[in-house]
């Protein structure tokens, strides 16, 4: 009796497991740190592999554009700071991206629409680097989750490049075509929409100035 107890106290079925996975574990762990060796020193013999050169590549071309665009608002006196336009140049790249839209052809709508000036409002109404209407604003910041405080929303140049962009990026889809979306954010959609509806010309002038300044920058 006493040495049944003694075998349930000591638990020899996984003393003899281990010994099995320590034998295991001497058997495999060659194999593995030999594996992680060669990765480690496939990175310094093969620096520019293709996958890594692509992300290379990639992170490259993502910082040169956002040096691009930032080169084009130092051009204006915007009134804001180095790092605010630091931002801003990050915020463009960002948002075009996220909707497939040249950050060289945001910044040229941005030009034709408010020259860079953060305060500009139009005769309209319009607010904002991206001359946004506001009851457009609003109707979009709660439909992207931005919370809407009126001016302080549309003069917020960062609030305001998102709710631009994405508009843009929405009457993209709704006309499936950019010089239509283009005049749609222009002239309004309803507008446009009408002369569709009647068959009437839709006037591409706001594309095409949008497109010379595009070829400018």
């Amino acid at each position: 009796m006493d040495r049944i107890e003694l075998i349930l106290v000591d638990h020899p079925p996984h003393r003899r497991t281990s010994k099995k996975l320590d034998l295991s574990l001497r058997r495999i762990l060659p194999k593995v740190v030999l594996f992680f060796s060669i990765f480690i020193l496939s990175f310094h013999l093969f620096p520019f592999s293709p996958v890594i050169q692509r992300l290379t590549d990639g992170l490259e071309t993502r910082e040169e554009t956002i040096r691009e665009i930032l080169t084009v608002l130092d051009r204006y006196p915007m009134g804001l700071t180095t790092g605010a336009k630091e931002e801003l140049a990050r915020v463009i790249y960002e948002e075009s991206n996220r909707y497939n839209h040249d950050p060289k052809f945001i910044l040229a709508l941005i030009a034709t629409e408010s020259s860079f000036q953060n305060w500009s409002v139009s005769e309209r109404g319009a607010k904002g680097l991206m001359q946004i209407m506001p009851y457009v604003a609003e109707s979009i910041a709660h439909e992207m989750g931005i919370e809407w405080r009126g001016d302080r929303t549309l003069f917020n140049p960062y609030l305001n490049i998102r709710i631009g962009v994405y508009y843009l990026s929405r009457l993209t889809v709704d006309f499936n075509d950019t010089p239509t979306a283009l005049t749609a954010y222009n002239y309004g959609p309803t507008y446009v929409k009408s002369l569709m509806e009647r068959k009437e010309r839709i006037p591409f002038e706001y594309y095409r100035k949008i497109l010379n300044v595009y070829w400018k920058l």
